[in-house]
C-alpha cells in the first residue's frame, strides 16, 4: 500500500516514525556516552563503533530493500514457509559472518598505524565478529517486524522500514558492541 505522494500523506506517514526515531537516536548517544572511559582506554573500539553500527545498518537496509521489493511484487507472504524471508535472512547473516572479521582487522590496523592499539588483533576480530553476527540477527528480526507492521498499517515499506532498521542498528549496535566488549575483554 504505497503512501500517496502528497505533502499531507507523507507527513502523516513519516512524522510519527521520525519523531520516535529521533528520541531513539538520543538514547543511542547517551548509551555511547556512558562508555566513554572504555572507549578512551581501548582506542581500537573508537574505530570499531561507527563501522560496526554502520555495517549492521547497511545489512539491515539491504534486507529491507529486498523485502520491500518482494512485498511490492506480491511474492512475500510472511508465512513460516516463505522462502523469500528465509533465504534473505540466511544471506544477511552470511554477509555478516564474512564482512565483520574484515571490519575488525581494519579497525585494528587503523589504530595500529597511529600507534594506539591496546587490544590484540584476535580479540578485536572476535569482538567485531560476535557483535556483527548478533546485530545481523537483530537486523533481520527488526526488518521482518517493521516490514510486517508497514503491511498491517498500510504504509509503504520503502518509506518506513529502512529508517527504523538503521536507527535500531545504531542504538542496539552500541549496546551489543559494549556487551560483547564486557564479555571478551
Amino acid at each position: 500500500m504505497p503512501t500517496r505522494w502528497t505533502v499531507r500523506a507523507i507527513m502523516r506517514a513519516m512524522l510519527p516514525v521520525l519523531l520516535v526515531l529521533t528520541v531513539v537516536e538520543i538514547g543511542s548517544g547517551l548509551v555511547l556516552g556512558s562508555f566513554e572511559s572504555t572507549l578512551l582506554r581501548y582506542p581500537t573500539l573508537l574505530a570499531l563503533v561507527p563501522v560496526t553500527i554502520g555495517t549492521a545498518g547497511n545489512l539491515g537496509s539491504i534486507l529491507a530493500a529486498r523485502l520491500s521489493t518482494a512485498f511490492h511484487l506480491g511474492t512475500l507472504s510472511f508465512g513460516p514457509e516463505d522462502d523469500v524471508l528465509a533465504g534473505n535472512a540466511v544471506a544477511t547473516v552470511a554477509l555478516a559472518v564474512t564482512i565483520f572479521p574484515v571490519v575488525g582487522v581494519g579497525a585494528w590496523a587503523l589504530t595500529w598505524l597511529v600507534g594506539g592499539t591496546k587490544l590484540g588483533l584476535l580479540t578485536v576480530v572476535l569482538i567485531s565478529l560476535t557483535s556483527g553476527v548478533v546485530l545481523a540477527f537483530i537486523a533481520v528480526l527488526v526488518t521482518f517486524v517493521a516490514t510486517y507492521a508497514a503491511y498491517r498499517f498500510e504504509l509503504d515499506p520503502d518509506d518506513v522500514v529502512i529508517p527504523i532498521v538503521t536507527n535500531a542498528c545504531d542504538v542496539l549496535g552500541v549496546i551489543v558492541l559494549f556487551v560483547v566488549v564486557r564479555i571478551v575483554v
